[in-house]
Parts: C-alpha cells; structure tokens; sequence
C-alpha cells in the first residue's frame, strides 16, 4: 500500500484550516475549532499533520509547541491533540501515519499527551509511556462575599491579549508540572463553553474558578506575582463552600492540600520526557 501523503496545516494556511475545522466533529463529537480559529487564536504554537482525500481532512495528529515547567526548570516540549482518524477511513493505518509524521516534527524533544481510556493502548507503540496524575484538595469553609470576583469575556479580543499577557510573563501555576504561555489552549476551552468562568481577583490575577455542589473547583491562576489566596475565597463563590478542588498541583497555592485520589478523567503519557517525582497534576487548562 502506498504511504498516503502528509500535509501539514499550519496557521497561514486558512483554506486548509477549514476542512480541519469539519474533521474534528466528526471523531470527537462534542468539539469544535471553529469559533476559536475565528477569535485569531490559531498561531504558529499550532501545527496540524494531515492526510487529505479529495481535498477534505480524513486524519490528523496536531501537536501544539508548549512552554512546559518540570521541576522549576522550563523546557521547550509539545502537546499531541485532535489524533484521530474519520469513521469511513478507519482501519487503513491512518492514525499511525500522521502520528509519526508529528512525532517527525518534534524531533528529540519532550512530548506529552491525554487520551481517553480507549485509546490507552495505542499510544506506547510510539514510545510512549503513561504517567499517573492525582487530584488536590482541601476542606474550607466559605460564604460569598457582597462584591463578586468580575467575570472576563474571553469573546473580547482585549481579555484574550490580557491573558495572553499574563501568561507569558507571569507565575506558572505549578513549578512541579505544568507550564506558562498557554493562554491559547486556555481560550478553546473557552471557545467551546467548556471553562468555568475567568474571573479578576486584580488587574495582575485572573482566576478561572466555578462552585459546584458546594465545591470551589479552582482549574487555573493566571498571576503576576504569588498572592495569598485564602482571603479571596469568598469573591469567588455564589453559595457556601466546604471544600476546594485544584485543576493543578496547588503547591504554590494551597500547600496543605491533599491527595484525593488518581486523576482519570484523561491519562496522561509522554515521552522523552520524565516529570518529578511524588505526587502532581499537569494543569487541565493546558491540556489539549
């Protein structure tokens, strides 16, 4: 058989970008690239490897060039996301083609991805290994203050530069594992309804934060600086809370925090890469 032909799909590719746009829901049903390739969140950290037929995409492995912390040092790594193959397509080694052509790519750097419990046993043929990740916690008691915590739009163009400003040059959430300038996988999540709103504790401390059954599930800070985070609580709540759930390894924030248990709402594997020891989270906002 021969190799089908790899494209790849870069963020001046526009015409390319929207049969990209048309693959993704058909193998992940409830996601969408549209709406954040239209807020012009598509940049060159974003590189899609396509095999085409008849000029539409029919499977793609897309890697997304990461700033990624491991121990308080900062690497240069990548991210895989939106792997799949079509259902009309399946069972021709599609998905095995634009996985090494983005493995190609990456070279001898770190790489890092999350998949679905169905998929767990396709990944280690590329050298892939997975890696256990835990969830944090604390028990708190809480009620809402009189002024809530703002909630930014990331609709608008001006928070998305924030963000992106934020991101780049302030504290990483996590320096055990996790990583900085990641202000556009941050904004997909918000382009497709996913997030808990993002809400300002200050100009300089954006929060992306949400009460569930009386839960705070804090998935990510966005800060400048380190801040203590406790007298905030309260402008981040609607309802009384006793406890608080992290979307990262809360270290820097909550370092009472508890291990509740293993995280398997995606399993992480890398690659080249081996985070520290003991227990931690990659950050869910900067996961694709």
């Amino acid at each position: 058989m021969t190799t089908p032909t790899i494209v790849e799909i870069g963020h001046r590719d526009h015409a390319l970008q929207a049969t990209f746009c048309d693959y993704v829901p058909q193998v992940f049903r409830t996601v969408d690239f549209r709406r954040w390739r239209e807020w012009g969140e598509w940049n060159d950290d974003y590189r899609a490897f396509a095999v085409l037929d008849e000029g539409r995409v029919v499977a793609n492995a897309s890697v997304t060039r990461m700033r990624l912390c491991v121990g308080d040092r900062e690497l240069t790594g990548y991210q895989f996301g939106a792997v799949g193959c079509v259902p009309s397509h399946r069972g021709q080694g599609l998905s095995r083609v634009v996985m090494q052509a983005a493995l190609d790519a990456c070279g001898a750097a770190p790489v890092l991805l999350f998949a679905n419990e169905n998929v767990t046993g396709f990944y280690p043929r590329f050298g892939f290994i997975p890696w256990k990740q835990e969830l944090f916690g604390a028990a708190f008691h809480a009620t809402p203050e009189s002024e809530p915590a703002p909630v930014l739009e990331l609709a608008e163009p001006s928070i998305r530069a924030g963000l992106v400003s934020l991101l780049d040059e302030g504290l990483a959430v996590t320096g055990r594992f996790g990583a900085r300038g990641h202000a556009r996988i941050a904004s997909w999540y918000a382009a497709n309804a996913f997030s808990r709103p993002l809400r300002q504790l200050s100009a300089e401390a954006w929060v992306f934060a949400g009460v569930e059954n009386g839960t705070l599930y804090i998935d990510d800070i966005f800060a400048r600086e380190p801040f203590d985070l406790r007298p905030h609580i309260p402008r981040l709540i609607d309802q009384p809370i006793t406890a608080i759930h992290f979307g990262f390894t809360p270290e820097r924030w909550w370092p009472q925090a508890s291990v509740l248990g293993e995280d398997t709402e995606a399993w992480l594997f890398v690659r080249n890469l081996v985070p520290p020891p003991g227990p931690h989270r990659f950050p869910v906002m900067a996961r694709t």
